[in-house]
């Protein structure tokens, strides 16, 4: 039985070098694509794939969140981050998710087969750059860890907002992507502002970038 591999990044050239390389397995099967976190979660809840390969940078939903729900819909998924970002804050929330695999992307042609596999026969896989940075950061992310992030004093519809907030989309844009009103967005706005401490945009978009939250270029 091949295993079934769905492929989420925001660059359509990326997600068909992957598909391309996939596609010399022969017990690898690409099921589906998308381009943006919240689609990869629609379609992979109907899929339930063997593997799901996140980029972090999504827009709408960023891939930690979007793998969050994922693993919640289909638990028997794994997830594999392969992203350009390999700080320490976007390895802890992404290992605290409960992804199992994480790939730089910079050696994602080497790494993705392996990781694939390994993830897929139940172990964990991380890139050597990734091992390299946990070394170095042990006591950092072992104290991440332990302790409280300070996005997790946010509810997960709250850091929804705030991503789609950073990224520059109004409260009535917002209001339309999630299926809630105006005035229920200005609410968790302002919720999420007084919980952070943050009282301007750029402090948000800040703090955002630094927790590993958003990429905004």
């Amino acid at each position: 039985m091949s295993i079934s591999v769905f492929l989420a990044d925001d660059h359509a050239m990326f997600r068909e070098g992957i598909r391309l390389l996939l596609g010399t397995q022969k017990d690898m099967e690409v099921v589906g694509e998308a381009g943006n976190g919240r689609d990869a979660v629609r379609q992979a809840a109907k899929l339930c794939p063997h593997i799901v390969l996140m980029d972090i940078a999504m827009p709408d939903l960023n891939g930690i969140e979007a793998a969050q729900q994922i693993l919640d819909t289909c638990p028997a998924t794994r997830v594999i981050i392969i992203s350009m970002y390999s700080t320490t804050e976007h390895i802890f929330r992404a290992l605290k998710t409960g992804v199992k695999g994480y790939v730089v992307k910079e050696s994602a042609g080497a790494d993705i087969i392996k990781a694939i596999r390994t993830v897929h026969g139940g172990k964990q896989y991380v890139s050597e750059a990734v091992s390299d940075i946990i070394r170095m950061d042990y006591l950092k992310v072992r104290n991440m860890m332990a302790g409280q992030s300070p996005l997790e004093r946010l509810s997960t519809r709250e850091r929804e907002i705030l991503q789609l907030i950073v990224e520059g989309k109004s409260n009535a844009k917002i209001a339309e992507i999630l299926f809630l009103s105006q005035k229920t967005v200005e609410t968790y706005r302002s919720h999420l502002m007084q919980k952070l401490g943050i009282t301007d945009l750029p402090g948000l978009v800040k703090f955002a970038i630094q927790q590993g939250l958003t990429s905004v270029d």
